[in-house]
């Protein structure tokens, strides 16, 4: 059973900089993809970005410019560098995995981690 582990949120003011973390356990294979999505407060869940293990990445279109996902993929690691943060980036981001490709927009991944609150306030 893979288990994720995320680290990194926190209060941050606007245009200020956050980097998350995922570390994968549990598996002595190789993840095929790893990502992140958020959920603020009454909204759904959406997709921040994802990458696959040979290197595919979608991101989605709100954080295209300041967000950065990167993988080590021999610790089945993945981060994500937030930069430019806005008031709206306010979230809880989950850490997703799978063996599997999964369509993102769907964002029906096997597993998920407890989640980590990122705040832009100032």
């Amino acid at each position: 059973q893979v288990q994720l582990v995320e680290s990194g949120g926190g209060l941050v003011q606007p245009g200020g900089s956050l980097r998350l973390s995922c570390a994968a356990s549990g598996s002595s294979f190789e993840i095929y993809v790893m990502g992140w999505y958020r959920q603020a407060p009454g909204k759904q869940r959406e997709l921040v970005a994802v990458s696959t293990s040979g290197g595919s990445i979608n991101y989605a279109e709100s954080v295209k410019g300041r967000f950065t996902i990167s993988r080590d993929n021999a610790k089945n690691t993945v981060y994500l560098q937030m930069n430019s943060l806005k008031p709206e980036d306010t979230a809880v981001y989950y850490c997703t995995a799978d063996f599997h490709y999964r369509n993102p927009a769907a964002g029906e991944y096997a597993y998920w981690g407890q989640g980590t609150q990122v705040t832009v306030s100032s």
